[in-house]
């Protein structure tokens, strides 16, 4: 091999290398968000069923309260 095509290999590698190691990061992140994302869902999904329950709660005592004093 020329010289010139040694050293163009040498840089394609080393952009090779470069892009696997950005492409490794960019997945690890990818998972981080996504991971991330199925947290807040979850949390979300929490709350709602929470708010649902206490409104439930709400509207079904109303009935077995007694009337209020000015009836």
């Amino acid at each position: 091999m020329t010289d010139i095509t040694e050293k163009r290999l040498e840089e394609l590698e080393t952009r090779l290398s470069f892009q696997e190691q950005a492409l490794t990061e960019m997945s690890d992140a990818l998972a981080e968000a996504r991971m991330e994302a199925y947290r807040q869902s979850e949390l979300l999904r929490r709350a709602l069923e929470d708010l649902k329950t206490l409104r439930t709660m709400l509207y079904a005592e109303s009935g077995s309260e007694p009337p209020p004093p000015h009836y």
